[in-house]
């Protein structure tokens, strides 16, 4: 069991589910609704504590109600938030989420006015005590600083880095991590048609770590030693349910593999197993159990 340290948001969700998605300025019923914690570091702590790991979230927290939601979920999961400074008269980060039965995608509209966790609230955490850490990639500039910060009083505590969307200057942070983890929407804002494409672009900027582009229904690609591509197809469900949080499973089941030692081919095989799992089922309850019982 390792001790894992995250750094990054938690959300409060709503989620609509509706049968299809809406055409614009038309009035749809929901056929339910459910308020959950999301956020994507916290997902990934989430499946990370599921997988036997020891899990502490940095982050910011509101004061206002939606914010026990957070606390308590988290709290559900063994992970720690017991640092984490408290805004007092903010509102807690809230995504509007409609979710379609049809094919199980999901739309997104995102507010937030809290502020995101900075060097001085990070340099609270002792970072001897961690085996792990693990950044979402926002809030570039601050994000760089607690980066640089880790490699200084830790240069062999494993970094890795979540590169979801295209931020302005998120590029900067690619050298200070050991893991970087690419979404698809990254690659292709970038002009990338395939992951490939991607990560070999990739090596000059950060020539040491390891590179991982999850593809959603083409799988997951990473590069070896030697540069050679390597690829595992996605594990298709006969339906999907939800698919939020399927990127945050995968990053996670990757973090765990490569704290245990597996090769990268096999990391890659069990976090897109685990990540279309969870594409089966809504939320993360039970997702690693479900998992663990797949050959019994």
């Amino acid at each position: 069991m390792a001790y894992i340290l995250g750094v990054g948001i938690a959300t409060l969700d709503i989620v609509n589910y509706l049968d299809s998605y809406p055409n614009e300025d038309s009035e749809v019923r929901a056929d339910a609704q459910q308020s959950s914690r999301g956020g994507n570091a916290t997902n990934t702590l989430v499946i990370l504590s599921q997988l036997g790991e020891q899990c502490e979230w940095a982050g910011v927290l509101a004061s206002d109600p939606s914010s026990q939601i957070i606390r308590q979920d988290l709290q559900n999961h063994g992970i720690n938030f017991q640092r984490c400074p408290v805004k007092d008269d903010s509102i807690t980060p809230t995504s509007y989420i409609i979710l379609n039965r049809r094919n199980g995608s999901r739309s997104i509209v995102h507010y937030r006015d809290l502020p995101e966790l900075d060097l001085a609230a990070f340099k609270r955490y002792d970072l001897s005590h961690y085996q792990w850490l693990h950044f979402e990639g926002r809030a570039v500039n601050e994000t760089l600083l607690m980066m640089q910060y880790a490699k200084q009083q830790q240069p062999q505590l494993p970094c890795s880095l979540e590169i979801e969307k295209p931020r302005k200057g998120i590029e900067k942070l690619f050298a200070k991590a050991d893991l970087l983890l690419f979404s698809r929407h990254y690659a292709e804002a970038h002009g990338y048609h395939n992951a490939a494409g991607l990560l070999h672009a990739m090596q000059s900027q950060a020539p040491h770590a390891r590179l991982i582009c999850a593809w959603g229904s083409e799988g997951a690609f990473a590069l070896d030693q030697q540069g050679g591509v390597i690829h595992t197809p996605a594990f298709t469900q006969s339906q999907v349910v939800d698919s939020l949080g399927a990127g945050d499973t995968f990053n996670a089941s990757i973090i765990h593999n490569l704290l245990k030692g597996t090769s990268l081919a096999q990391a890659l095989h069990d976090s897109c197993y685990l990540a279309g799992l969870k594409c089966s089922q809504q939320g993360f309850n039970n997702l690693v159990e479900r998992y663990r019982q797949r050959d019994s």
